[in-house]
């Protein structure tokens, strides 16, 4: 047993490795935890799914370099039209963009959490990927007639403005979110801002220079990824099968797509099902529940899984509760004592008689027991009535009860106390003309009560103070008359779920608070978990705040880049419905509320950003009435929208459910796949609907003599 001495590490190691089998194999069941097994495992949690992780990304980047590409009807020819070094060059630079955030605020001292590590990267490369895809395809819908330069710069007049309105509103979103109280919260904000703006500077200047550089490439010839290698003219010549998918896409949003919507009957449908998930979903979000499971957060495979589930079953009381009451006048010109203690003439509505009339209804309390009371134990033990407790010798000197040394010489072998009549000549510390009203002075309050404190509990006097309150008091200035912390311990009952601990910590709250109130007196409760749960008290606030501020940076800069408050309002209407939509699904599976999924909730709406922004200004640049407009723009940013966003994220999000940890699997696939689907549906049907019946006017724009022809025919 001499490695129980090693440290905590060694001990959990012992009884992994050796006590647990030894338990198992006499039928019996051990759970166990110690004060770092949480930090422990949350560390082994944090690197348990980075293969999972990394494989995400990678699928996602596989992708990535398939939409971009083309598809030609040879298979040479797929050697030069590919985009494989394109797409890695691209994701590059959002790789560049977040450890540029992450290097700036680290400098900075602002620390990063396990949350920005592992969202941050997903979230500017959802973002990267859309702007990619945007930006390819732009270039390829101009006519191949003219030189490549201008047709960077054609692109780049079609798709540069929605693409600066889309990051600078994601910029802004996240940057006023920094003003959250919640750390994580605002960490992630921070890191997020920097990243994204990073990441749109440089897919503005770097991508596009890599764009012309990979389309000289393809144009000359020369093998993606090889380039220094360089295939026959006549294998690649004369190859049109480079926007044969594009065209499918397009050809679909423009053809079947946007007809079906065109439909009256359709569009009523459309709106009565979307704006009535809308109120169902504020219903349902009303039922969710703050918190953060402790087993959702750790390896399925944890030792303290098992704990937990033994805690949550057999534990039949709760954690300590103490009311701790600051600045406790003891003098006896004061009512405190009175308005504090629960025995013989104290006030009926004293603090300790309540918290005993609270313990009588526990389910809305969360009180089990009534008080341990140093203040009563001293009051009684000072009595006269308790001969055995407060005595003192003829000196003056404090006197132990008759059972303890030195009154009583102690047998080593048996352990026994026989009386040596050293203390026969004790005599009680008071008497009762001594006392007021069976209250001590002030002096005498102050005499004894470092003798309570000191005294040993025994079966002569069980109501010394030593061990029970020892920590109990703060001594600090109390010759004064005041003694400037004092608590009094109780017990929560049994709390088995986050809820439990959110509504017991509001109810401690509310009940010190009331106390406080009626008998003037400072009064706070603590628990050990208080310090943790404390964020879920204003957690619903925080959740609001941080949603209206995003979507109204987003409205801001959506009005100053397209002074259009109609179309700046119809992108603030969707957006919020997405957030409504993506909380309703919460409440569905179960999601609680807390920073991580605040944090989904924030990012959401930068995602969702995407989804809007670019169909609704194709839609203002577009040519004819709403509906043609809408045909145009999904034409052209649809299929953008669909292959840049949709697509990516599904294929990155499924590799999410195969991940060893709980939380991914519920924070990060099931609440990502939610917001991609719900944001794919607002922004491919809900929002053309909405378009095509109160759209925008159209927005007029000088163009060039090339790119006066609507986008939608030239695919055609």
């Amino acid at each position: 047993m001499q490695r129980l001495w090693l440290g905590k590490g060694h001990i959990l190691i012992l009884l992994r490795e050796e006590i647990l089998p030894m338990v198992l194999a006499q039928n019996l069941t051990l759970s166990f935890s110690s004060e770092s097994s949480i930090k422990d495992e949350l560390n082994r949690e944090s690197t348990a799914d980075a293969i999972t992780i990394v494989i995400s990304y990678i699928v996602m980047f596989a992708y990535i370099s398939f939409t971009l590409g083309d598809r030609p009807s040879r298979l040479w020819a797929l050697f030069v039209s590919s985009k494989v070094l394109l797409g890695l060059s691209g994701v590059v630079l959002v790789m560049l963009s977040v450890l540029g955030s992450m290097g700036f605020f680290s400098a900075v001292g602002v620390k990063s959490t396990l949350i920005i590590m592992e969202v941050i990267p997903f979230l500017v490369l959802a973002v990267g990927v859309d702007n990619m895809c945007i930006l390819v395809h732009a270039v390829k819908r101009q006519p191949d007639g003219i030189v490549l330069e201008e047709r960077i710069s054609n692109a780049l007049v079609e798709v540069g403005p929605s693409i600066t309105l889309a990051s600078l509103a994601e910029v802004l979103a996240f940057s006023v979110s920094a003003i959250n109280p919640m750390p994580a919260t605002r960490a992630f904000s921070m890191f997020a801002a920097m990243a994204v703006l990073l990441d749109f500077v440089l897919q503005v200047t770097a991508f596009v220079a890599l764009i012309v550089y990979d389309f000289r490439r393809a144009e000359d010839g020369r093998i993606d990824c090889v380039p220094c290698a360089r295939l026959k003219s006549s294998t690649v010549a004369g190859d049109n099968g480079g926007h044969q998918r594009l065209h499918f896409v397009a050809r679909y949003m423009k053809d079947v797509h946007g007809p079906i919507l065109g439909y009256r009957p359709v569009k009523f449908i459309v709106i009565a099902v979307f704006v009535g998930l809308a109120f169902a979903s504020i219903a349902m979000s009303t039922r969710l529940q703050p918190g953060l499971e402790q087993k959702i957060v750790l390896p399925r495979d944890s030792y303290l899984q098992g704990y937990f589930d033994d805690l949550e079953k057999y534990m039949k009381v709760g954690p300590p509760l103490y009311f701790v009451v600051k600045n406790f006048n003891y003098s006896s010109a004061s009512e405190n004592t009175n308005q504090i203690c629960s025995i013989n003439q104290c006030n009926s509505n004293s603090l300790l008689n309540e918290i005993a009339r609270q313990s009588l209804s526990p389910e809305t309390s969360y009180i089990a027991k009534p008080a341990a009371s140093w203040l009563d134990d001293f009051l009684i033990w000072m009595s006269p009535e308790a001969f055995g407790c407060c005595r003192k010798f003829v000196n003056g000197n404090y006197c132990p009860p008759d059972d303890q040394p030195p009154c009583c010489q102690l047998d080593q072998d048996s352990g026994s106390c026989s009386s040596n009549g050293a203390c026969n000549n004790c005599t009680t510390c008071f008497l009762h003309s001594d006392l007021h009203n069976g209250r001590p002075s002030t002096t005498q309050f102050r005499e004894k009560l470092p003798w309570f404190l000191d005294a040993l509990p025994s079966s002569d006097c069980s109501k010394g103070g030593k061990g029970a309150y020892s920590t109990s008091l703060d001594h600090s200035g109390y010759e004064n008359g005041i003694i400037q912390a004092s608590a009094f311990r109780t017990y929560h009952t049994p709390l088995n779920k986050q809820t439990d601990y959110v509504n017991s910590l509001r109810a401690a709250r509310d009940f010190s608070s009331q106390m406080s109130k009626d008998l003037q007196m400072e009064i706070f409760p603590y628990s050990v978990f208080h310090i943790f749960f404390e964020q879920y008290l204003s957690v619903w606030k925080t959740a609001i705040m941080n949603i209206c501020v995003c979507l109204g940076a987003v409205f801001v800069v959506c009005f100053v880049v397209t002074s259009s408050l109609w179309a700046s309002a119809i992108i603030l209407i969707v957006l919020a419905m997405i957030v409504l939509d993506l909380m309703g699904v919460m409440a569905v599976l179960g999601i609680q509320l807390n920073a991580i999924s605040i944090v989904n909730l924030v990012m959401s709406i930068g995602i969702a950003v995407e989804f809007c922004v670019h169909i609704t200004h194709a839609f203002m640049i577009g040519i004819g009435d709403r509906e043609n407009r809408v045909r145009q723009a999904l034409s052209t940013m649809g299929a953008s929208v669909f292959s840049g966003i949709t697509l990516t994220k599904l294929v990155g999000v499924i590799v999410l459910r195969f991940a060893k940890s709980e939380v991914f699997v519920v924070y990060y696939f099931q609440m990502y796949l939610a917001l991609v689907l719900i944001g794919f549906l607002h922004g491919l049907i809900f929002l053309p609907v909405v378009l095509s019946l109160c759209g925008p006017p159209q927005k007029t724009m000088k163009r060039i003599e090339q790119s006066q022809t609507p986008p939608s025919n030239e695919q055609t």
